[in-house]
């Protein structure tokens, strides 16, 4: 069982940063990735950015350039630093979790969620 916990969410005006943390707990040992998504209201979940166990980075291309995700293992943390914000990046951020099964497939955990609020 794994435990993740966001922080770090709030309000800020466009062209403001944001850094988004999220703390990872339990069963850590089999973590094949982590990621950021962001949910706005009436729209679909969307990934943000993700991590691999071996350092590999993703981006959405809307946050390419502007976002940057981070790790730190011996913290078991994973970061999402957020630069020149737009009222579009508006939405209720999640870090996830994905673990490797014993069948061989995989389990996503989800956290509870952060807003962030970026005005115009």
């Amino acid at each position: 069982q794994v435990q993740l916990v966001e922080s770090g969410g709030g309000m800020v005006q466009g062209g403001g940063s944001l850094t988004l943390s999220c703390a990872v707990s339990g069963s850590i040992f089999n973590i094949a990735a982590m990621g950021w998504y962001r949910q706005a209201p009436g729209e679909q979940r969307e990934l943000v950015a993700s991590i691999t166990s071996g350092g590999s980075t993703n981006y959405a291309d809307s946050v390419k350039g502007r976002f940057t995700i981070s790790r730190d293992n011996a913290k078991n943390t994973v970061s999402l630093q957020m630069n020149s914000l737009k009222p579009e990046d508006t939405a209720v951020y999640y870090c996830s979790a994905d673990r490797w099964t014993v069948a061989g497939g995989s389990f996503r955990s989800w956290g509870q969620g952060t807003q962030v609020t970026v005005s115009s």
